[in-house]
């Protein structure tokens, strides 16, 4: 049985479980825009925010993709969100290649050079990255000057979040 049957069969049972009151219109208080490595799943937890207050988007690399920043512009613009919260963290994928090299790799290997993705986004210096990411989304005009978009970047190993000032 393959890894999706298997979450199906699960599901089947789990859902009996399911509280309706969780169908209502989403409310959440922050953006919280992380990696989508699965040592972060359990990051809200580690904040200990409730599910509901939290707008969660994930991607590889914690990069403020124009989806991204899509995404938050919807959370704050129509869901209320007030706050955003950007959370790198150490010994990312991303910063063990070269986005280049692999978009060489890949095009040797198939054969196919592509359009798409324009970059990976690889970064060597996590901190750097943070700093980055939480510029892009602050200086979006259609996200709001009274919005904290505070960076951090989550230590796997301990747990803990250290925030990532602006130079």
């Amino acid at each position: 049985m393959s890894i999706i049957d298997e979450a199906l069969a699960a599901n089947r049972t789990l859902a009996d479980g399911y509280d309706p009151a969780h169908s209502g219109r989403p409310a959440p208080k922050i953006a919280i825009v992380t990696c989508a490595d699965p040592r972060l799943s359990g990051v809200v937890r580690l904040l200990g925010l409730p599910d509901a207050d939290v707008d969660l988007i994930r991607n590889v690399g914690t990069v403020a993709t124009s989806d991204v920043v899509r995404s938050l512009i919807i959370s704050t613009r129509v869901l209320g969100t007030r706050e955003i919260m950007i959370i790198n963290h150490n010994e990312c994928g991303l910063s063990a290649f070269s986005g280049d090299e692999l978009a060489e790799s890949l095009r040797r290997e198939t054969g196919r050079v592509t359009v798409a993705p324009e970059s990976f986004f690889s970064f060597t210096d996590v901190e750097d990255n943070t700093r980055l990411q939480t510029q892009k989304v602050r200086s979006h005009p259609w996200i709001a000057a009274d919005i904290p978009v505070r960076g951090f970047v989550f230590d796997v190993h301990t747990g803990r979040l250290a925030e990532v000032t602006s130079d």
